[in-house]
């Protein structure tokens, strides 16, 4: 009889704790939210796109040069005071292209049954900038707790450098070079003749057509 009288006490616990193990996993959630030193934040997102502008693309990216630099940026603001001054480890890229919408009607010329002569534009730089997920600022002296606006300035000044550099490098005649090897190919196969490249400046002479 002792254990039929403790089982009757068990009882009403044992059904008391599985009560409260069923009500906790039903309000754990609510709580977690209430917790305000809960371990994972939570992040709420609004936004709102709007498509401002669509535009057709026609250039034809030939060269990509990538740069690596230290720039050190170096400004006086205060007289007495002493220039404030970053540092920057700076990797940006450029690069040249063609762009295929100034190519006219007229400047692609048959001639014979073997040959066509296209005129292309001139080689351009399409894009150049700092990449950011590969540079970093390397040290701040003396910016005088305008740091943001020193580093953005620095940031500015390697970015119109990159161009420089580009152009000094000698991206555009790259460039031309670079259509002569891709483009040319494609379009022998595309044409089933062989192609000859030439300057928009110089325009083609037309031949008996075929």
């Amino acid at each position: 009889m002792s254990l039929v009288r403790l089982l009757r006490r068990l009882l009403p616990l044992v059904f008391l704790l599985a009560l409260g193990w069923f009500l906790w996993r039903k309000v754990a959630g609510t709580l977690t939210d209430l917790n305000p030193l809960r371990p994972e934040p939570r992040v709420t997102v609004t936004h709102n796109t709007v498509l401002e502008k669509i535009e057709g693309l026609g250039r034809l990216e030939l060269v990509r040069y990538q740069f690596k630099d230290i720039v050190e940026y170096k400004k006086s603001t205060y007289r007495f005071l002493p220039d404030a001054k970053v540092a920057l480890i700076v990797a940006g890229e450029a690069v040249g292209c063609l762009d295929l919408r100034q190519v006219k009607a007229t400047d692609v010329v048959f001639e014979g049954d073997s040959v066509v002569r296209v005129a292309l534009p001139k080689a351009e730089l399409c894009t150049w900038r700092v990449d950011h997920s590969r540079s970093r600022v390397y040290g701040v002296e003396n910016g005088f707790f305008q740091d943001a606006e020193l580093i953005d300035q620095g940031y500015k000044y390697a970015e119109a450098n990159v161009k420089r550099a580009a152009l000094q490098s000698g991206i555009l005649a790259q460039t031309e070079q670079n259509a002569q090897q891709i483009l040319r190919p494609m379009l022998e196969t595309l044409t089933g003749r062989r192609v000859v490249l030439v300057p928009q400046t110089a325009p083609p002479v037309r031949g008996p057509k075929g």
